[in-house]
């Protein structure tokens, strides 16, 4: 196999940052698997260029025009920036693969894009793409292992890159680690509800933190996990053994039903300082809560107490809800999530905009076959942009209403001091003060008061989100050429516009494949 001339680009950012928030914290969510697959081309003798895009690099400066082989990384809202980079370097006669869950959720768009899409990825699949090397067009390969790696390189084999990218955090320094693949829950609106929970082996745990602390006085590891703790016990021996108690600060997102007080007790031991746990609806998915059939007043009740637990022995607690879900209806889930933010003022609230990403989920088939699912361009597609799926129980006036009434219960001054009072001014109060008045909070009201107004003043985005055109209007359009700045002209043809039924359509033509009788077929 020749050298190759290799970039990794992993966009953590949609285009140029200016917030506040993510000055300070988007170095540190760098992807693993963009790491993982430097080590491996390394390893394989190629010659790597890795790249941590958060929004304050110069991307025309940093586009190596010597690159043969190009990979990309990149969240569906990051997808219009990853397009138009594949389209500099394709001129530049490079050859582009897209990886990350843009490319799992749409690969059929993606392919139009890219001479690779890769889904689920092992060294063997990249193996087999340094040995093509090849451009395929029109239409790109999709590939995909059979399942997630077993294992892959660890912290000390990707530590130049981890390195590179903690150079760029001003303030919070958090190393980027995990400990399992996949997940156990079934939540229909998530990419790994049809991944296999898979653990990796725990002695690659122990070495990856053992190793931290020979590079790092106090490292603070971000745990990747989809639910981190499933094997709790045996995870928390691994770390225990590996490194003195409190010797190492995590963060870690998990699932209340596992977080009881004896686990927390052992949690705050260890050095655990933030904990993100799924609460997603107040009337579903009580298997992640720890509430069973429990719904809407009785949920908050026990949702609100174990939080409140959880905060007596981890500083920094961000709980995580989905808005637009098909269970809610009226005010009432709107004013529950204003009596937990009330209830629990350590806590931050995270809200998410319901978002079908094309075949990332087994409900969108329904959601599609329904006429559901919006044409929003992929830039929106990120939680908090833009819902895309047409609520069930809402006419877009009142839910936006009601999403700009609850982020400004939530953000206000005053909330935002009742959770800096509860917190202190250590660490978690600043990031939560950071994020409360910067994008996080601050920056969505306005989006979303901007929009409220937009229904009224602009007929043609009220009809867009009725589904009553497919035209996209200007305001969209104008937010997505601001946002991507000079990478706007390199948008390849087509630009925002892709097959929102696509994973419908292929699942159909697949169905209609295995009913066709095999004499049939022959003729």
């Amino acid at each position: 196999m020749r050298k190759l001339r290799i970039a990794i680009l992993d966009l953590v950012s949609q285009g140029p940052a200016t917030s506040m928030w993510a000055r300070v914290f988007n170095a540190n969510m760098a992807s693993i698997m963009p790491q993982v697959i430097a080590a491996w081309c390394e390893q394989q003798g190629h010659e790597v260029h890795y790249l941590c895009y958060t929004g304050f690099e110069d991307l025309q400066s940093e586009l190596l025009s010597d690159r043969e082989l190009v990979f990309i990384s990149s969240f569906t809202g990051s997808a219009q920036l990853a397009y138009a980079l594949s389209n500099v370097y394709r001129q530049r006669g490079a050859t582009t693969v897209l990886g990350g869950p843009h490319a799992r959720s749409f690969p059929d768009d993606a392919q139009r894009y890219f001479d690779y899409v890769l889904g689920l990825t092992d060294r063997d699949l990249v193996d087999q793409v340094l040995r093509d090397c090849a451009p395929h067009r029109p239409v790109g390969l999709h590939l995909s292992a059979s399942r997630q790696p077993a294992e892959f390189p660890g912290i000390e084999e990707r530590w130049k890159f981890v390195a590179a990218t903690l150079e760029k955090a001003p303030v919070l320094k958090m190393v980027p680690l995990i400990a399992s693949l996949g997940c156990p829950y079934t939540c229909s609106f998530c990419i790994d509800s049809t991944i296999d929970f898979q653990p990796f082996p725990f002695e690659h745990i122990a070495r990856d933190l053992r190793f931290l602390r020979t590079k790092l006085k106090r490292p603070v590891v971000l745990w990747q996990d989809p639910n981190f703790g499933i094997r709790f016990d045996e995870t928390m021996d691994a770390i225990e053994a590996a490194v003195p108690p409190n010797s190492i600060e995590h963060v870690a997102e998990s699932s209340l039903s596992i977080l009881s007080e004896p686990r927390l007790r052992r949690l705050q031991r260890l050095g655990f300082k933030g904990m993100l746990p799924g609460i997603e609806s107040w009337y579903d998915l009580g298997n992640k809560a720890k509430t069973g059939r429990r719904t809407g007043e009785e949920k908050l009740r026990q949702v609100a107490e174990h939080v409140n637990l959880l905060l007596r022995y981890v500083p920094f607690v961000q709980a995580n809800f989905v808005l637009g879900l098909d269970t809610d209806q009226g005010e009432e889930p709107f004013e529950l999530a204003k009596r937990f933010s009330d209830m629990c003022p350590g806590v931050y609230p995270a809200y998410s905009l319901l978002t079908a990403y094309g075949e990332a989920a087994p409900q969108n088939l329904e959601l599609q076959r329904a006429g559901r699912v919006l044409p929003f361009p992929f830039f929106f597609l990120d939680n908090t942009k833009a819902m895309n799926v047409t609520p069930l129980h809402y006419r877009w006036p009142a839910f936006y209403d009601h999403v700009v009434d609850l982020h400004e219960h939530c953000f206000s001054w005053r909330a935002i001091g009742r959770r800096l009072a509860a917190q202190g001014l250590g660490m978690a109060g600043f990031i939560n003060a950071v994020r409360g008045i910067s994008s996080g909070g601050g920056g969505r009201i306005r989006y979303f008061k901007q929009l409220r107004r937009q229904l009224d003043e602009d007929p043609a985005v009220l009809s867009f989100l009725e589904g009553e055109s497919a035209e996209l209007p200007s305001f969209y359009r104008d937010a997505v050429r601001q946002k991507l700045g000079v990478m706007w002209p390199h948008l390849p043809e087509g630009r925002l516009d892709y097959d929102v039924h696509a994973y419908l359509h292929k699942h159909e033509a697949s169905h209609r494949l295995q009913l066709t009788p095999r004499s049939s077929a022959v003729l």
